[in-house]
């Protein structure tokens, strides 16, 4: 590390993380003005706020960290050709390859920290934002979603008609042991309800249909507690939001659990997984595509550098939201999805380098 390479760092640096302290302040007072009825209606503590906004400014630093250090790479290179001060190093002898030496150790540095915020930092954060956003910002849910199955064990399947949970009572209970083909155990209720604190189930109005080969019995019960493993009201309804609030292995389990109850929608899962890797690549890569823009000096300046930046930048997130839609919509391979862009952007960015260098 020559004094060149010292003198960038901390300029790419210090650019970086002031544009996050702006842009995340902007983004607290646009949140804030958003939710302060909620906070006023439902009496939200002043240190509870404040802890929520403590929580949000990592959630969004991580969502825009592209962007972040996009425009800081733009900002700072723009300004240092507009003084002519890149043309005075590669004058010197300096390759443009040296040159983007110190942007390349700056920006990995900065993707570290990004794959460590993450898989980990974040998601710890957003556990306590999400609360506080069920607790003071969104309505409790009431009804829980219609006709709902699920695969709890290899061989338990559960059928819930609806569950309202201001009553705590679940309609139209089924629960089904199934052995390969045979059905063993059938119950049906007409209500259940659930004990939080024993974790067990009360059924009503209970019919147990039994099956053993050629053997068939049937049952009436009144009433009959049972319990089922890893299942509550809560699990009947599809929170796609809880993705953001489990740090990866919890991700992997959750994932896991999910796929063998039967769950559809798991996609939108994987590309949560996949894009917490995937996204601090793009840093990397639009580190190198914004230096080889700024670092020419053109007669529009370090404005004409940030339009040029700010248009990529929008190119960039329609690409992820575009290829995000056919993971999620069409079937497409999250772990594909996620990666087009920086497939397409990591193309763009070479061109530009071996343009740059001849």
């Amino acid at each position: 590390m020559k004094k060149l390479d010292w003198y960038i760092v901390k300029k790419f640096l210090s650019t970086f993380f002031f544009a996050i302290i702006i842009l995340a302040v902007i983004a607290c007072v646009i949140d804030y003005s958003e939710k302060v009825e909620d906070f006023v209606e439902k009496k939200a503590p002043a240190m509870a706020i404040l802890n929520y906004f403590k929580n949000f400014i990592p959630h969004i630093s991580a969502l825009l960290f592209p962007l972040f250090i996009f425009i800081a790479t733009i900002f700072f290179t723009s300004k240092l050709a507009y003084k002519s001060e890149i043309i005075a190093v590669l004058a010197s002898g300096v390759s443009f390859q040296r040159f983007l030496r110190p942007y390349i150790i700056g920006a990995a540095f900065l993707c570290g920290l990004s794959l460590l915020a993450n898989h980990w930092i974040v998601p710890n954060a957003n556990k306590q934002r999400l609360a506080f956003e069920d607790k003071y910002v969104h309505s409790a849910s009431i009804m829980s979603d219609r006709n709902v199955h699920l695969r709890l064990t290899k061989d338990l399947y559960i059928y819930v008609q609806s569950y309202d949970y201001t009553a705590n009572v679940g309609y139209r209970f089924t629960a089904e042991k199934i052995n390969d083909v045979l059905l063993k155990e059938k119950v049906m209720a007409e209500r259940v309800s659930y004990d939080s604190v024993k974790k067990i189930w009360t059924l009503y109005g209970v019919t147990i249909r039994k099956n053993d080969g050629l053997k068939e019995s049937l049952e009436f019960v009144p009433e009959l507690k049972q319990a089922y493993p890893n299942f509550k009201p809560a699990d009947l309804e599809e929170d796609d939001a809880i993705k953001e609030a489990l740090n990866t292995i919890e991700l992997d389990k959750y994932i896991a659990r999910e796929k063998l109850r039967g769950r559809e929608t798991l996609n939108f899962f994987y590309v949560e997984k996949h894009r917490r890797t995937a996204q601090p690549f793009a840093g990397f890569i639009l580190t190198i595509i914004g230096v080889c823009i700024a670092s020419r000096k053109v007669r529009g300046g370090s404005g004409l550098h940030l339009a040029l930046g700010i248009v990529i930048s929008a190119a960039y997130i329609m690409a992820m939201q575009l290829s995000t839609t056919f993971a999620t919509k069409g079937g497409l391979n999250p772990l594909i999805a996620v990666w087009i862009p920086n497939m397409l952007f990591g193309a763009i960015a070479l061109y530009l380098y071996r343009r740059q260098i001849k």
